[in-house]
């Protein structure tokens, strides 16, 4: 992943349009975490917390995990200026080096897109996450209209959902849940969530 790109983006990166998608893509998650207090959570490729950090109330503790470590230092200025005591970050890159690291619940947000090889991530997380876990990816569904060099355009459902299995995930549920206004690459898009158990 080219983290110049990020780390240069970060101090700007909380754009209007960046919160307003977030709200959404929290509303779509919140549900997601109901009777998880007690659960450890991974949001990888966190950028700036803006999902995580608002699902802090429900989980026991929230790693913010990302390769730019400018995006980490946005995120603990606000996880200091909430006085959050149950939120931490770890600047890590798995597609290069795999921590000791063990999870209840890994959240990958608008993620998967910007890793060329999708199924050795997917593979990461699984090993990533303790038995009966859950991942939580929330991303775009395929758009012919998206052609560039670093991003995916997008991703069928059947095709995620066969590497999702080929990993080692048993139930997998994936829907559409919001359709925006150019929201990726300047495009209308939608976006899908995605909840695998392990």
């Amino acid at each position: 992943m080219e983290n110049n790109v990020f780390e240069q983006m970060a101090n700007r990166y909380d754009t209007e349009e960046r919160m307003e998608l977030a709200k959404v893509i929290v509303k779509e998650v919140r549900p997601e975490l109901q009777n998880c207090k007690s659960k450890s959570l991974v949001d990888y490729g966190s950028g700036t917390g803006l999902i995580s950090l608002e699902l802090a109330d429900l989980v026991d503790s929230i790693l913010l995990v990302d390769s730019s470590k400018q995006m980490l230092e946005v995120a603990k200025t606000k996880i200091s200026q909430k006085g959050m005591t149950n939120a931490n970050v770890l600047y890590s890159d798995f597609t290069h080096e795999s921590p000791d690291l063990k999870a209840d619940i890994v959240l990958m947000s608008l993620v998967l897109l910007h890793i060329p090889e999708t199924k050795k991530i997917l593979q990461e997380m699984f090993n990533l996450l303790h038995h009966d876990g859950k991942l939580i990816m929330i991303d775009f569904d395929k758009n012919d209209k998206i052609n560039h060099p670093k991003v995916h355009n997008g991703f069928s459902h059947d095709e995620l959902k066969k590497e999702l299995s080929d990993v080692g995930f048993t139930t997998i549920e994936m829907k559409t849940f919001h359709h925006g206004k150019r929201i990726f690459m300047n495009q209308d898009a939608s976006m899908f969530i995605s909840c695998c158990k392990k």
